[in-house]
C-alpha cells in the first residue's frame, strides 16, 4: 500500500497512513463506522470449528478497535466439486454462529471456486468516535494485560505436521474460537484507550507496532506471559512455523533482552504468529486489578499482567525474565 496514493478525508479518522486494526470512518459527531477482513485457509480439521475460528479471527478487529459489530458478509474459496457442499455448509454454520453470538448480522457474501479452502468475513462495526481505541496513546507507568494465552500458531503447525493430536489442541482450539467481545465490554470498563489483537505478527509483533505509534518502550516479563498447553514442549523440541521465524526477522533489531536467552523456546512464543488471539490492552495501574476481575469473570481465566510501559528507551521493545 505504500506505493499507492493515501486517501485524505476529513472523516476518515483511521485508513492506510496507520498500521491499525481496522479502518474508520467517522459518520456523525455520535457515530462513527469500522471496517475490516480477514480470512485464511483451514488450520483445523473440523470444517465447522474452522468457521468458527475464521469468523471470531474477523470479529476481533472491530472488538480491538472498541467497536460493536453490525454486519458480516462471507469470503469464500471451496473446491465444491471435489469436497462436496456438505463441508461448506458446516464452515458456514460456525461461522455464522460466531457472528449472532458477537450481537452481528450475516446478511451475504461472495463465493469462487478455488482449489484451496479458504473461508473468513468481511466485518462492519460501530463505535463512538471519541471512544476509538488505536494502537497509539499509551502513557509510561501503565501496565499490560493479555487476555488470552499464546501458542496456537506452534499448535496448528504440529497438527499439520500430524505432530498432535487435535484432542491435545482442545484447548487451544476453545480458545480460537472464543470471541473478544468480553474483552472489549471488559476495557470499555476501565477507561481503557490504547489496545491490539494478538495475530499474525505475534505478541511482540503487533506490541512494537503500539510502542513506535506511542513512541515509547514496551517492557515484557516472559515469566508471566500465559501459554496454552502444549505450546512451550513443542517450541522446546523445535516445532515452529515458519511465521514465528519471519517475524523474529524482523523484530530482532527492536528489541532488548535482558536476564534471558534470546533464542529461548520462551522467546520462541512470543513471536509465534497467532490466529484469533487476545487482545493487548494499555491499562492505567489503578484499573488494572479490577479489570482482570471482570476479564475473569467473562470466561478469559488466563489474563495477566505481562508488562508495563516505560519512557523511550534505546528500543521500542524490551523482554526479560523475573
Amino acid at each position: 500500500m505504500s506505493s499507492m496514493p493515501a486517501m485524505q478525508h476529513p472523516n476518515l479518522m483511521v485508513g492506510t497512513q496507520v498500521p491499525d486494526d481496522a479502518a474508520v470512518y467517522k459518520l456523525n459527531d455520535e457515530v462513527a463506522l469500522i471496517q475490516t477482513v480477514d480470512f485464511f485457509p483451514p488450520i483445523v480439521d473440523d470444517p465447522y470449528r474452522f468457521g468458527q475460528i475464521a469468523a471470531a479471527n474477523a470479529l476481533s478487529d472491530i472488538y480491538a478497535m472498541g467497536g460493536t459489530p453490525l454486519t458480516a458478509l462471507n469470503i469464500v474459496c471451496f473446491p465444491c466439486k471435489n469436497l462436496g457442499v456438505e463441508i461448506l455448509k458446516e464452515i458456514l454454520r460456525g461461522g455464522a454462529e460466531k457472528v449472532l453470538e458477537g450481537g452481528g448480522l450475516l446478511v451475504g457474501g461472495h463465493s469462487i471456486n478455488d482449489e484451496e479452502p479458504k473461508y473468513g468475513l468481511a466485518v462492519t462495526g460501530i463505535a463512538h468516535p471519541q471512544q476509538i481505541w488505536a494502537k497509539g496513546g499509551a502513557i509510561p507507568g501503565q501496565l499490560l494485560v493479555l487476555t488470552k494465552p499464546l501458542g496456537s500458531g506452534v499448535i496448528t503447525t504440529a497438527l499439520k505436521g500430524q505432530l498432535l493430536q487435535e484432542e491435545e489442541a482442545e484447548e487451544m482450539m476453545n480458545w480460537m474460537a472464543t470471541l473478544n467481545k468480553g474483552g472489549m465490554e471488559a476495557g470499555r470498563e476501565h477507561n481503557i484507550k490504547a489496545c491490539t489483537d494478538i495475530t499474525g505478527f505475534g505478541l511482540l509483533g503487533h506490541a512494537m507496532e503500539m510502542a513506535e505509534a506511542s513512541k515509547l518502550t514496551f517492557s515484557f516479563n516472559a515469566a508471566s506471559i500465559p501459554l496454552v498447553f502444549p505450546a512451550l514442549e513443542l517450541a522446546e523440541k523445535g516445532i515452529l512455523p515458519g511465521g514465528a521465524l519471519a517475524n523474529r526477522r524482523h523484530l530482532q533489531e527492536k528489541i532488548c533482552f535482558a536476564g534471558i536467552d534470546a533464542d529461548s523456546p520462551l522467546v520462541d512464543l512470543l513471536f509465534d504468529p497467532q490466529t484469533s488471539g487476545g487482545l493487548l490492552m494499555v491499562v492505567p495501574q489503578e484499573n488494572c486489578s479490577s479489570l482482570l476481575e471482570s476479564l475473569k469473570s467473562r470466561g478469559f481465566d488466563r489474563a495477566a499482567v505481562v508488562g508495563e510501559v516505560t519512557e523511550r528507551q534505546d528500543y521500542p521493545l524490551k523482554v526479560y525474565n523475573e
